[in-house]
C-alpha cells in the first residue's frame, strides 16, 4: 500500500461537482463559466443552448443508452487528455432512457422487470466510478425532485435532491465534492447555487467554505487558481 502526504494536495484538483435543478434553469449553460477546454456528453441532447461557444459535444443516441454509454467508457481514455473539463449532462434523463430500453427488451416489451431495479443500482455504481476515475474536472447535471425525509426528532419534510433513484443517490452523493441546487430569482432571472444543505434542500460543499454563490462564480474555488 502506498502512503503519501496530503500536505501539498489541493482539494480543488480534478473536482467532481453535481449541479441539479428544474429543467430550463440553466444547468447546461453553466459550461460557459468553466476554465479550460470542455467536452460535453449530451445525455439529453440539450447542448444546442451552447451553440457558438468553443465547447465540444458528444451526441448521444437515446434509443440505445446502454450501448452508447458503454462505448463512451471504452473510448474516452483515448481522447480525454485533450480536455480539462467533462460535463455529463443529464443523468436523470439517462436513468429514464435506460429503464425504457430495459422495458423494451423485456418479455412484455412494455414494462420493467424486478431485476431491472437492482441491476441499475450495480450498473450505475460501476458507471459513475469509471467516469470519476477520469483525469479531468467533472460536472454532472441532473433534474431535481423532492423526496420525503424524517429528522432525528421525528419531523417529516420534502427535501429537494437530484432526481435519481434513492438506492443510487447516496453512493453518488458520497463520491461527489459539491452538490448544489441551482435556482433562479423569479423577478430578475438571476441564477444562483445553494451549497449548504438543510431539511428542505440536499447540498454539500467539501471544497471550500461557501454556502451559496452566483452560478458564474461556482467554479471559482477559494484555494484554486
Amino acid at each position: 500500500m502506498e502512503i503519501k502526504s496530503l500536505k501539498d494536495t489541493s482539494r480543488t484538483e480534478q473536482w467532481r461537482v453535481c449541479l441539479y435543478g428544474k429543467p430550463g434553469v440553466g444547468k447546461t449553460s453553466s459550461a460557459k463559466y468553466l476554465k479550460g477546454k470542455t467536452l460535453i456528453l449530451a445525455l439529453d441532447n440539450s447542448a444546442k443552448v451552447l451553440g457558438g461557444t468553443d465547447i465540444d459535444v458528444i451526441e448521444f443516441n437515446r434509443q440505445q443508452p446502454g450501448q452508447e454509454i458503454n462505448d463512451f467508457i471504452k473510448e474516452v481514455p483515448s481522447f480525454i487528455g485533450g480536455y480539462q473539463n467533462l460535463i455529463v449532462d443529464n443523468i436523470s434523463s439517462f436513468e429514464k432512457d435506460w429503464f425504457v430500453e430495459q422495458a423494451r427488451n423485456s418479455k412484455s416489451g412494455i414494462r420493467n422487470e424486478l431485476q431491472d431495479y437492482s441491476g441499475y443500482t450495480n450498473y450505475f455504481a460501476r458507471l459513475i466510478s469509471a467516469i470519476y476515475r477520469l483525469p479531468v474536472n467533472i460536472l454532472v447535471t441532473a433534474w431535481e425532485s423532492q423526496r420525503p425525509i424524517t429528522t432525528a426528532n421525528g419531523q417529516q419534510f420534502n427535501q429537494y435532491a437530484p432526481a435519481v433513484r434513492d438506492n443510487v443517490r447516496d453512493l453518488f452523493m458520497g463520491l461527489t465534492d459539491i452538490v448544489g441546487r441551482m435556482i433562479a430569482k423569479p423577478d430578475s432571472g438571476e441564477r444562483g447555487v445553494i451549497l449548504e444543505g438543510d431539511d428542505g434542500t440536499f447540498a454539500k460543499n467539501r471544497l471550500d467554505d461557501r454556502k451559496g454563490c452566483k452560478i458564474e462564480e461556482l467554479f471559482n474555488f477559494e484555494d484554486g487558481d
